[in-house]
This record gives C-alpha cells, sequence and structure tokens, in this order.
C-alpha cells in the first residue's frame, strides 16, 4: 500500500487516538529482541509494540496501517540502525506524522550508538559486494553484552521522557542486568568446550555470538550478502568444511532450508534453524530466547 493511502489510514482513525490519556510511555521497536529488553526496563510503565515479527527477515517488513498508527502515538521510537531498516523505515517514520519519532527527533533512539560494532568496512561498499552494510554488521542483539549496552541506554532515554518514574526504570535496569549477567555466566560455561570449533553460517547474522562464545566462521552459504546460494558456491562450501571439519550449520528461520539441509545432511551434522528474535507476544523474554539459542547451539556441537 503507498504511503499517501497509509496517511488516510491515519486520518481516517481521527485524533482519537492521540486524544487517550498517556498513562504509559508508548514505545515502538523496529525487532523483538529491542521490544523484549524494553518490556523488562519499563515493566509497566511503558507500552511497547515491534514493527516486525520473530518470524520475518527485519531487512524487509511491510509498511502496515497498524505500523503507521504505533509510530504516530509514540514517544519512542527504537531502531537497531547499521541501515538494517534503511529499506522500510524511514517511510514509516515520515508517513506516520510524529517529529518525535524521526530521526535525530526528541523520540528517536539508535541502539547501534551504544555497541562495538563488527566488520566495519574498510573500504568503498558497492551493490557489486551484496547488501554489505556500509557502517558494519547489525546483527548485534544476538550478544548479550551488546543486549546490557543497549538496555542501559534504553533506560536512560526513558529516564529522560518520563522523569518522574526514573527510579523505577534504574531498579528494572538493574536487575535485568543482573539476570542476563548470571544467564551470560552459564552460557559461556556450557559453550567452553566447543571454542574455536568451525561453523557455517546462511547469512551473516551471527557474527556477534561466534565472537562472543569464541567459534570461527568458516564461510556463509551466500556468497555474498542476499545472495541466494549456488550449487558451485555450495560445492566449495563443502570442500572447505570436510577440510576443516564443520558440520554445523546456522540460520534464521526465515531463510530457505534446502541448501543449509543439504550441506548439513553432506557433512554429516546439523542446521541450527531459530526465529530472528524473542516470541513477545508469547511473553518470551530475551534472557529467554537467547537461552534457546544457546541451548541449540550446545546440543548440535555435541
Amino acid at each position: 500500500m503507498r504511503i499517501h493511502m497509509l496517511s488516510i489510514v491515519l486520518a481516517a482513525a481521527g485524533l482519537a487516538v492521540s486524544a487517550q490519556a498517556h498513562a504509559t510511555v508508548h514505545v515502538v521497536t523496529t525487532v523483538p529482541d529491542l521490544a523484549a529488553i524494553t518490556k523488562e526496563v519499563g515493566g509497566d510503565k511503558v507500552e511497547v509494540t515491534a514493527l516486525s515479527l520473530p518470524t520475518q527477515d527485519p531487512h524487509f517488513v511491510d509498511a502496515k496501517p497498524s505500523a503507521l498508527l504505533a509510530l504516530n502515538r509514540a514517544d519512542l521510537l527504537i531502531q537497531v540502525g547499521l541501515e538494517l531498516e534503511v529499506g522500510w523505515l524511514p517511510t514509516l517514520q515520515t508517513g506516520a506524522r510524529n517529529d518525535k519519532v524521526l530521526s535525530g527527533g526528541a523520540g528517536f533512539l539508535d541502539c547501534s550508538s551504544f555497541v562495538t560494532i563488527l566488520e566495519t568496512p574498510k573500504g568503498a561498499v558497492d551493490r557489486s559486494m551484496g547488501d554489505v552494510h556500509p557502517q558494519g554488521n547489525p546483527h548485534y542483539l544476538y550478544d548479550p553484552r551488546a543486549a546490557a549496552a543497549c538496555a542501559t541506554g534504553i533506560a536512560a532515554k526513558l529516564e529522560q521522557i518520563d522523569g518522574g518514574n526514573a527510579g523505577f526504570y534504574r531498579t528494572s535496569l538493574a536487575a535485568f542486568l543482573d539476570r542476563l549477567t548470571t544467564a551470560r555466566k552459564r552460557w559461556e560455561q556450557q559453550m567452553a568446550a566447543f571454542r574455536g570449533r568451525p561453523v557455517i553460517t546462511y547469512h551473516r547474522s551471527w557474527t556477534y555470538v561466534l565472537d562472543w562464545l569464541g567459534l570461527v566462521e568458516l564461510a556463509n552459504l551466500e556468497p555474498k550478502p542476499g545472495i541466494p546460494p549456488s550449487p558451485g558456491h555450495v560445492v566449495d562450501v563443502l570442500r572447505l568444511a570436510r577440510a576443516q571439519g564443520a558440520k554445523i550449520v546456522l540460520q534464521e528461520a526465515y531463510y530457505p532450508d534446502k541448501a543449509g539441509a543439504l550441506v548439513a545432511s553432506k557433512l554429516g551434522g546439523s542446521v541450527v534453524k531459530l526465529p530472528a528474535g524473542a516470541d513477545v507476544a508469547a511473553g518470551e523474554t530475551y534472557t529467554e530466547h537467547l537461552g534457546k539459542v544457546v541451548d541449540a547451539l550446545a546440543a548440535a556441537m555435541k
């Protein structure tokens, strides 16, 4: 649906939304993991909506009327950044008729500013290289260290917007960080025996979790980011994997599974296939989701 038609939906909805009493801070996030983190930090002081589902590729999200309505009434928009959402979010921001959520606005937060970014290209980037992110790899939310930094930044922004509840946000943040730190130590112990193991990934989504856990990304099934696997490239990956002893393929569930399943079967290994984020609608927390990622990795490694 074109953006001017979506704007008509906003007008048709009237000003009833903006006339509602704001008992809570209305937060919109671009991905489910940011929504999960915000819920834990904000508690009952926030109402959180994620614009994408854990089953969706966050590079490609439809501009729906419901997304425009959510952004129209939002006090805060939180994005991953590093151009992960560049193909769809700017259109929604301008169409929502809410200056607060425009980039640089009072109600806008780019969480990439809190994170140590990996894989920042050193030279010029062009389309011949595939869907390379010129500002660096945006898939940092698989790393709990990055999630902790994002939570701290989110809490600070909520304090700025809702100063009357500053103490609540600080207490909730401390509790979340304590839970996450405890879980992270447990996960690191769980995966310690597998440090240095080579793995194959479909897309370069796993850079941060592999860096955190000390695993080695041997190859990608995509010959270039965003380019589907070709038969010739799959043969090259198999040859390299056999030479290096790699048997595990990592990929999000929204990617086609034919190539990954073929490679894993040829290597006598398995595919670790996971949703892109926490199932917030079902009440899943960030820590619960990441625990499932680590458990799946550990099970495949064994």
